[in-house]
């Protein structure tokens, strides 16, 4: 078994980009999906754009706001698929030796620790879900074996969410929830500004937001396929 019709999912940063079409093929999928963004007009908008494709409703949340996600997840009666989503700054222009720190620190808040506080708030609603699936959202260029100079403050929040990935994994295993990181690879998106196709990088995560009941978990995964952390 794994998550389909009737089952819930929550997808941060859903206003735009990878995350419309994540919700649109989870949407498609059967689940009802809640789409968030920190502008709740935008989210409200987008859940409109979608609305062909299925159960797509708009909520607000802010995933650096510390208390956003817990009062989110307070009026939730329950939850299947968590996809943290949301990230900021794409730091082409920086190198960590010159970087502003107080910028990385930003990207942290919301890539990182938004991730953090998101998966806390609704921990308890993916352990009582019959097929728990939380989702991070990553990149190779978070990846030790991969990485390199450049982009200091998103590699770091990207390779710093594949820990927290590892954490939950282990945390959540007894409640058979399955939680991996997955990279969508350069898609062309605003942030990314190039590559392939959106639809192509939305079903690297999708996969894993429908892994079958017993699947991986623990894992860095593009298409389906492990990436070396």
């Amino acid at each position: 078994m794994r998550p389909g019709e009737g089952s819930i999912a929550l997808v941060t940063g859903g206003a735009r980009g990878l995350g419309v079409e994540v919700c649109r093929q989870l949407a498609r999928a059967g689940l009802t999906v809640w789409l968030t963004a920190r502008d709740g007009e935008r989210a409200a908008d987008a859940a409109a754009a979608l609305s062909g494709d299925g159960d797509v409703r708009p909520a607000l949340l802010d995933v650096a706001d510390p208390g956003g996600a817990a009062r989110l997840a307070d009026r939730m009666p329950r939850l299947d698929v968590l996809v943290n989503n949301a990230a900021i700054d794409y730091d082409a222009d920086q190198q960590a030796l010159t970087a502003d720190l107080d910028r990385v620190e930003r990207a942290l808040g919301t890539n990182l620790f938004g991730a953090w506080r998101t998966a806390q708030a609704f921990a308890p609603h993916l352990r009582s879900s019959p097929h728990g699936r939380l989702v991070n959202v990553s990149s190779e260029g978070g990846s030790v074996a991969s990485s390199a100079g450049g982009l200091p403050a998103y590699h770091l929040s990207k390779l710093a969410l594949n820990g927290l990935t590892r954490m939950l994994a282990a945390e959540l295993s007894a409640d058979d929830v399955l939680v991996n990181a997955v990279c969508p690879g350069w898609t062309a998106t605003d942030m990314g500004g190039g590559g392939r196709p959106v639809p192509e990088g939305a079903r690297s995560v999708t996969w894993a937001c429908l892994l079958d009941d017993g699947g991986p978990t623990g894992g860095f995964f593009r298409d389906g396929r492990p990436l070396p952390w």
